[in-house]
């Protein structure tokens, strides 16, 4: 009995697997659809005027109270947030200094965990100087970018997602949010 016992479990373990040949199965991504593009003016009583994606939604920011011409752009379908921060130089060269090297201090937190930090320098239609920021790696944030007409205002931007999923699977959503804020630097107007 013993022995047509071991007989069997061997004769099943020998014969229940096939021979044919065996592929891993191929890594899936998450299936992102990313919506048309189409722009409207931002329509509150801000100290700047751009153009934004239909798709993302102006909320204020509750980081800083105080400030209240911080806005976020929540783009809610696809789980991302660019944060806005607006500062007043008033003609002061002073704070103009204090303002960029704060900028580029938020930047370079970020050198810890980026395999990469791409900066580059150009200037928008209007006249205004702007400084882009791409990190690559696992960073909070992938894109910053920064305008200011050198004597008045200062604008930064920051890409934020709310989730932990890999950069390279986040990959089309960045580079969709990145032409967006292109779009807002180039139409992006100082008021005073």
């Amino acid at each position: 009995m013993r022995n047509s016992l071991i007989f069997g479990i061997v004769f099943l373990a020998l014969t229940a697997c096939g021979k044919g040949d065996y592929l891993p199965r191929p890594k899936g991504y998450n299936r992102i659809d990313l919506p048309e593009r189409a722009f409207v003016s931002l329509q509150d009583n801000y100290p700047y005027q751009f153009e934004r994606s239909i798709h993302s939604k102006v909320e204020a920011d509750t980081f800083n109270l105080a400030e209240e011409n911080w806005i976020n752009l929540a783009y809610q379908s696809l789980g991302a947030k660019v944060h806005l921060t607006y500062k007043a130089i008033n003609g002061n060269e002073a704070r103009l200094r204090d303002i960029l090297d704060d900028a580029f201090k938020l930047t370079a937190k970020h050198q810890i965990k980026a395999y990469s930090i791409d900066e580059a320098v150009t200037r928008t239609p209007r006249g205004y100087v702007g400084v882009v920021a791409e990190l690559s790696g696992e960073v909070p944030t992938q894109f910053q970018f920064f305008v200011t007409d050198s004597t008045q205002n200062f604008l930064r931007g920051a890409l934020y997602f709310n989730t932990a999923v890999k950069n390279d699977s986040l990959a089309p959503v960045i580079e969709y949010i990145k032409e967006d804020m292109a779009h807002l630097m180039n139409t992006l107007e100082f008021k005073n």
